[in-house]
């Protein structure tokens, strides 16, 4: 393994790190808080160690995939072991599990908290827990691929360990030109919402925070309330937006380049509308004898249906009260997830396509043997590496799922906790049911179960793969034999 390229990535990421962190530092200049010192020596530390390893640039910058999931990896623990460092300094989360569990879950943009009180914490801390989300959103090895020159067409692997859904390609040929377009939209439909919450009266930090949970499909309140003390107004711009970004951005780019029959013949957009639709009828039909009014009924149907799909978190209503039903759809939500080359998790409404239709197939021919009938998606047939990958996917996504529930039920809380909470922070969505609905939280598990969920959340964010290599034997041994090879021809 190429572990120079691996280092040189990281410390970049750390030095992004460190210049991103100038946020809550302004902020705690305009609000005149204390804890902008903790931050600026956390900024510090990381612009000095990422500069350290970043400084000497590697003879070799190729990379293979090995790498990208490697760099992919360990970039993320790092980026959240440092970012976290800043709420341990303050005092305002000062156990490194809760700190870490909360910090994980801005990256991850999953939204999950175990904050019992977050109106207790400062401006500083708060936008920094905010802006998180929007770090992650689009992944910050994207963000690296934008700004530093890095040659060869491997590139391409850090963004395929990045990226979320089961397949990544480019925009256009270059890498780098791929990746500045992404950030283009990206920041281009933040401004919007930025521009439309304001128009709206809300304040701007408070525009600011809840534009980075819903730009990064993230979901961290500044309020207890989550988004529920907002006008109604706010509450659909905030809705639709989730729901804009839970889109794949290929959709965004055919429309700019005046290509609108191309943006419409993208499949998984055509069903993530669809699944929306159905689940906000099914939902407005189960609610709206309760709430009364058709508008309030249909915003918060709305509202749910596009924060869980997206798995953005975001609440305005404890749907932990809801009926049966209406909190069924919402757990299937969950799995579903927005689709891919979006900023939203779950497992991706591509990969249930691509599961629906490989059903079908199979149903085919066992009705008709001799049948040969190929997968389609978008008009073009789906390559076997891609079917195969879906279907590892899925086996491994359950595999995890269910060894995550074991060791999260030692806690002895109910199986509706505890199975919600896995499915929450391993398709980043943030709340669950019961003791970790909307109205709670996860600070009630003990710290083998945070490390746990933290690590789900890592994994889902990152398409499961790259986390997993991180604990495989083969690639250190393979590493170390490498490393006492090259040092023995040295010699």
């Amino acid at each position: 393994m190429n572990t120079a390229i691996v280092r040189f990535i990281i410390g970049h990421v750390l030095r992004i790190e460190g210049v991103l962190l100038l946020l809550p530092i302004i902020t705690a200049v305009i609000y005149q808080e204390p804890q902008g010192f903790e931050y600026v020596t956390v900024s510090l530390i990381c612009i000095f160690l990422g500069t350290l390893l970043s400084i000497k640039k590697p003879k070799n910058t190729v990379f293979y995939l090995k790498e990208g999931c490697v760099s992919t990896a360990l970039s993320w623990v790092v980026l959240s072991v440092f970012g976290c460092i800043p709420f341990i300094l303050t005092g305002e989360i000062p156990s490194f599990f809760d700190a870490f569990f909360e910090t994980v879950s801005g990256f991850t943009t999953t939204g999950s908290s175990i904050l019992t009180n977050v109106e207790a914490l400062s401006h500083t801390s708060l936008i920094w827990r905010s802006f998180s989300h929007w770090i992650g959103g689009m992944g910050v090895l994207v963000f690296l691929l934008a700004i530093i020159p890095l040659t060869g067409g491997s590139n391409i692997n850090l963004m395929r360990a990045e990226s979320p859904g089961p397949s990544v390609g480019k925009l256009v040929p270059k890498i780098k030109s791929s990746a500045q377009i992404l950030y283009l939209i990206y920041v281009g439909m933040t401004g919007i919402q930025i521009i439309l919450l304001l128009a709206t009266g809300m304040p701007l930090f408070h525009t600011l925070c809840m534009t980075f949970g819903s730009a990064g499909t993230g979901g961290f309140g500044i309020l207890n309330s989550s988004a529920a003390s907002y006008t109604a107004i706010q509450q659909w711009i905030i809705a639709v937006f989730m729901m804009l970004f839970g889109i794949n951005f290929n959709f965004y780019y055919f429309i700019l380049h005046k290509q609108p029959k191309k943006s419409l013949q993208i499949e998984e957009v055509r069903w993530y509308i669809g699944i929306i639709l159905a689940s906000i009828l099914i939902i407005f039909s189960q609610i709206y004898h309760s709430v009364g009014n058709v508008e309030r009924a249909a915003r918060q149907s709305f509202f749910q249906v596009s924060s869980i799909i997206t798995t953005t978190g975001f609440s305005t209503v404890d749907f932990n009260q809801w009926s049966s039903l209406a909190k069924m759809i919402l757990v299937t939500l969950m799995f579903c997830g927005a689709c891919a080359g979006s900023t939203g998790g779950g497992l991706k409404v591509s990969r249930i396509v691509i599961l629906l239709k490989s059903i079908h197939k199979e149903i085919r021919s066992y009705m008709h043997p001799k049948c040969v009938k190929k997968i389609k998606v978008d008009g073009e047939v789906l390559d076997h590496d891609v079917l195969r990958a879906t279907n590892v996917f899925l086996v491994t996504y359950f595999l995890i799922f269910v060894a995550s529930l074991f060791i999260v039920c030692l806690d002895d809380k109910d199986l509706i906790t505890s199975f919600t909470a896995v499915a929450a922070t391993m398709n980043n969505i943030g709340p669950g049911l019961e003791k970790v609905g909307p109205a709670a939280n996860f600070s009630e598990f003990s710290n083998l179960s945070k490390m746990v969920l933290s690590f789900d959340m890592l994994a889902g964010r990152l398409e499961l793969f790259p986390m997993i290599m991180l604990f495989h034997p083969i690639l250190w041994r393979d590493t170390i034999i490498a490393k006492i090879r090259h040092h023995s021809k040295a010699a």
